[in-house]
């Protein structure tokens, strides 16, 4: 391996979900690392003033789709729009997505559709959209971002850990799939990272429960996300595939 086997210098990535919280903080680590980056979204005011955050002090190339990846056809259109502005995809972070807690009794079809989508189903049409030009140079590093509640579950998070658990089969069938054409497929599953996520969805009192799991005794931060997303995209991690790296603090190491 090169000295230097985390530069990504000449690498473009997409991350989606790119304009806060983790998308934001990884766009930022891959680009650091030396990679041009795409960030897309559903909001034009939060992607621009997020680009403009990720690449102060750069000279990197950055840019952004605007896109609502719960609509398979915007999908489709954020593969096609970033290779017409990038001109090639080496480095794909499928990271939107969301949750709607609710029992399984009381889970609706339009709330487990939304979800489904969002978090699986896009993270497959993107990918199939962008693995042909990856295949045609040989190289490529997919990078799925699931969860701890992929791994295990609480009460009412049915929905969003059907879909992470999902998101991780996918990723070692991907692995399969591609290997043959160099081409890397992992899963990250953070586990309690302070992001508006969770602020929003969390009271102060689950949050300091969640805290006080983790082995460390906290919540971790966006940015120490980078040095898995900079592993997983790199040729540090030429030979990780098909595997999920869980970053939780700890937290799973709990039996009870």
């Amino acid at each position: 391996m090169h000295p230097n086997g985390f530069d990504l210098s000449g690498r473009v990535a997409l991350v989606t979900g790119g304009s806060k919280g983790l998308g934001k903080a990884m766009a930022r680590a891959l680009l650091e690392a030396g990679a041009d980056v795409v960030i897309s979204s559903r909001s034009k005011a939060e992607l621009t003033e997020a680009l403009d955050q990720i690449l102060a002090g750069s000279d990197r190339r950055g840019d952004y789709v605007v896109a609502d990846l719960t609509q398979r056809s915007q999908v489709e259109l954020l593969a096609a729009r970033t290779l017409e502005k990038m001109g090639r995809l080496d480095i794909l972070v499928n990271n939107a997505g969301s949750n709607i807690p609710a029992a399984i009794d009381e889970i609706t079809d339009e709330d487990w559709d939304h979800l489904i989508q969002l978090n699986l189903t896009s993270c497959m049409a993107l990918s199939r959209a962008l693995v042909p030009q990856m295949k045609e140079r040989q190289w490529g590093r997919i990078i799925h971002i699931a969860s701890i509640m992929g791994l295990g579950s609480t009460p009412t998070r049915n929905i969003y850990s059907a879909s992470k658990a999902g998101l991780i089969g996918l990723t070692r069938s991907m692995a399969l799939d591609l290997g043959p054409f160099n081409i890397t497929v992992n899963a990250i599953a953070p586990g309690p990272i302070l992001t508006d996520l969770p602020r929003r969805l969390l009271s102060a009192a689950q949050r300091d429960t969640f805290a006080r799991r983790t082995a460390l005794g906290r919540w971790g931060r966006a940015d120490e996300m980078a040095g898995p997303i900079q592993l997983l995209a790199s040729e540090a991690g030429s030979y990780i595939t098909g595997t999920t790296i869980v970053v939780d603090g700890g937290a799973m190491c709990r039996a009870l």
